[in-house]
């Protein structure tokens, strides 16, 4: 990490980590704020809850489209227009007339906070290699991991106060940091490092990823982790409340303190000399964790049976989330914008995937159905990567193209 000064390379992890935790905040900070949201547009919860739906597919389209782009012409360039996209989405949205309009909007917001996400794995991967990559995407990982459950628990805490206009105005203004900061952010790929054929034909290259084996094996290693994250996401506060009788202010509590959870095992993951030995143990972590939940349903019906294996469940995440994008960007390292954008969709392809399936009959067994088979998934996907003779080797740390 010695190409930049400590002070830069400080800016650029705390850069980093705004923009891989902005995604997750666009699509989860204002879910409090749904029932009422219901009254003032004077519709059903359905349809307001369709613009979880449209930004999410935003998030996943957005990646796809600005991740190849930023090939060609630049990470900087591409970051700054989805940011503006963003704002001028995001101001629109709070004056929405109809639900209709602000589902939209929505979908815009999803597009432009998109670019946040592709991008923060773009840039490090552009500066980082090797170890130097996983110690810089652990930071990442643990944000980006932390980001979808402790959004709406901060959500919850302002929504009385400022109401869902007040949580946009807040987006609004977390994007707008961002903006300026993209003032201090060093271009990391040069000229002589951008794709030089058409906008066309980069379409032509993502065939080419495709055919990298472990690559494949390293993204849905990670979507099937995410469809354990978002199946845990999505069913926690029926769970909680509903089936323990917990009041909201005690599940907010409970998400923040197992939120800590991922970004104690994306540290952890570090303690690992070789990646694909952290994903080999994370999946394993999760399938135990998901074992045990089982168990503590039919025989140990208490809360703490449950909160404890749950909690275990997170770290291990914590460690596939660093361990599987580390070994996915360096194997997609020669088309590092399309590796990204692939990477970051599936994620919130699954999640998008389970997320309504967890609300069909009984939700202690769907959820725990859907972890079973989301976990048991990855663990195969881990295990597939571990056989690999050895890790996918990028240029060293000084060959990242990135300014000094």
């Amino acid at each position: 990490m010695g190409q930049f000064s400590k002070k830069y390379y400080f800016f650029l992890i705390l850069f980093l980590g705004m923009l891989s935790a902005f995604g997750p905040f666009v699509t989860d900070m204002y879910l409090p704020t749904l029932p009422s949201m219901a009254e003032i547009f004077h519709t059903t919860a359905s349809q307001v809850q369709m613009g979880l739906a449209t930004s999410m597919l935003g998030l996943a389209v957005g990646q796809i489209f600005f991740g190849p782009l930023s090939d060609k012409f630049g990470r900087k360039v591409i970051l700054v227009t989805a940011m503006i996209l963003f704002a001028i989405s995001t101001i629109a949205a709070i004056y929405s007339p109809s639900i209709e309009f602000f589902n939209t909007c929505r979908f815009l917001q999803g597009l432009g906070g998109s670019g946040g996400i592709v991008l923060s794995r773009s840039v490090a991967t552009d500066c980082y290699s090797g170890r130097d990559l996983a110690k810089t995407l652990a930071i990442i990982g643990a944000i980006n991991g932390i980001a979808p459950v402790t959004a709406p628990v901060i959500g919850g805490l302002v929504s009385n106060a400022v109401g869902w206009r007040g949580i946009f105005w807040i987006l609004f203004g977390i994007g707008a940091v961002i903006l300026l900061m993209c003032l201090i952010f060093r271009e990391s790929h040069p000229l002589e490092r951008r794709y030089t054929g058409s906008v066309a034909s980069l379409l032509n290259r993502f065939p080419d990823l495709f055919r990298l084996r472990y690559y494949v094996v390293y993204t849905l290693l990670y979507a099937f982790t995410c469809g354990v994250l978002f199946s845990y996401i999505s069913s926690a506060s029926f769970i909680v409340q509903n089936h323990f009788g917990f009041s909201e202010l005690q599940f907010a509590i409970v998400f923040g303190v197992n939120a800590l959870g991922i970004g104690i095992g994306s540290g952890l993951s570090l303690r690992f000399r070789k990646m694909k030995n952290a994903a080999l143990f994370g999946a394993s972590g999760i399938v135990t964790s998901t074992f045990m939940q089982l168990i503590c349903y039919l025989f140990i019906p208490g809360f703490w049976a449950y909160e404890a294996f749950t909690f275990l469940m997170l770290v291990s995440i914590g460690f596939i989330l660093t361990s599987a994008t580390t070994m996915a960007m360096d194997e997609g390292r020669r088309m590092v914008g399309i590796a990204s954008a692939i990477f970051g969709a599936s994620g919130f392809l699954f999640g998008g995937i389970v997320s309504p399936l967890v609300g069909i009959g009984n939700i202690m067994t769907s959820t725990l159905l859907l972890l079973g088979i989301c976990s048991l998934s990855a663990l195969l996907f881990a295990w597939l990567s571990f056989r690999r003779p050895s890790e996918a080797q990028g240029p060293k740390p000084s060959e990242g193209g990135s300014p000094n």
